[in-house]
């Protein structure tokens, strides 16, 4: 097959791209950081792109949470997934496969499935759930056509430079600081493994569907962090900031953040989202026959020991179980 990848020079994108390329398919990198730059945001060149391509893999998307002006969310990632619809269009493709968000479940939100009602507290939830209602439009506008979205939570693994990252990188420069008691719990997805559910979607049947993606079972943060720092042959810290507290700072560094133009390590939707409750039920996937490679604790180590391999030469071989 021909397929057309957006985003396929990301974290996610880059690894999925691998996959396809073993498997022999013919792939088109739609990405603005390739080596021949194309926008979403620009539809002619995005049907050019798509010329004689049999799917759509539409990965690419705004996702930080300091981009201003918040119409940009909606100018990429709504906007931009109606242009990838009008590629798909003018060349008679009838496949595509969209990454969205666990985001647009909103916080605190208990364990919803695929059939909860969305509620995005932020501005790229709700675009990412404007784009999820174009593409069930177009899916629905006729029967040949195949929509497949896949509602990913937090996506760690080697090389990113996300929510996790960053939690080992404050962790490894002894930055860090624990806000509220822990026992809020994570969904998080390795990359590996959202990386081969994407490609297993490719053979999906169903006209529309929707899966939640995270890896199982769920850590609490004080579990995460108990197992990064034994992993690190360090002793965690004792002392937590109260929840309270780390929120009225997060909203004085929003302040700064948008005086100096520059992005800070810490923010009010950061720390809501690191004390949320952010779980999800994922069990969909598996009821279709995908089965992870990777534990939640194998991906953790596997981060840890390429994007950290000085500490961890420092600190010994590793103590946490594999099966962790």
């Amino acid at each position: 097959m021909k397929i057309a990848v957006t985003g396929g020079s990301g974290f996610i994108g880059g690894r999925l791209i691998k996959r396809l390329q073993m498997q022999g398919h013919e792939i088109i990198n739609i990405d603005i950081a390739s080596i021949a730059p194309i926008d979403i945001e620009h539809k002619e060149p995005l049907i050019q792109a798509c010329a004689g391509c049999d799917a759509i893999y539409h990965l690419a998307a705004l996702h930080r949470d300091d981009i201003f002006p918040r119409s940009r969310y909606y100018d990429v990632n709504s906007d931009g997934t109606k242009n990838v619809i009008e590629a798909a269009k003018a060349n008679g493709i009838k496949r595509i496969i969209f990454t969205s968000t666990f985001a647009l479940y909103g916080l605190n939100t208990g364990m919803p499935d695929e059939m909860s009602q969305p509620k995005p507290f932020n501005d790229y939830g709700a675009s990412k759930l404007e784009a999820e209602v174009a593409l069930k439009t177009w899916a629905q506008s006729n029967s040949s056509n195949i929509a497949t979205i896949i509602r990913p939570v937090v996506v760690f693994g080697e090389g990113n430079r996300g929510n996790v990252y960053t939690l080992l990188n404050q962790i490894t420069k002894k930055q860090f600081f624990m806000i509220g008691d822990g026992t809020n719990k994570k969904s998080m997805a390795y990359v590996e493994n959202v990386a081969a559910f994407l490609e297993y979607c490719l053979n999906e049947k169903s006209n529309f569907e929707i899966y939640n993606y995270a890896d199982k079972p769920d850590f609490n943060m004080k579990d995460l962090i108990t197992l990064i720092y034994t992993h690190l042959g360090w002793e965690k810290p004792k002392i937590s900031i109260p929840y309270a507290f780390g929120l009225y700072a997060g909203y004085g560094f929003d302040a700064i953040a948008r005086l100096t133009k520059k992005q800070l390590p810490i923010s009010a939707v950061r720390v809501q989202k690191f004390c949320a409750n952010t779980t999800c039920e994922a069990e969909k996937y598996r009821k279709v026959g995908f089965v992870p490679e990777f534990t939640l604790g194998e991906g953790v180590r596997r981060q840890i020991d390429h994007d950290f391999a000085e500490f961890i030469a420092k600190s010994g071989d590793s103590k946490i179980s594999k099966s962790a």
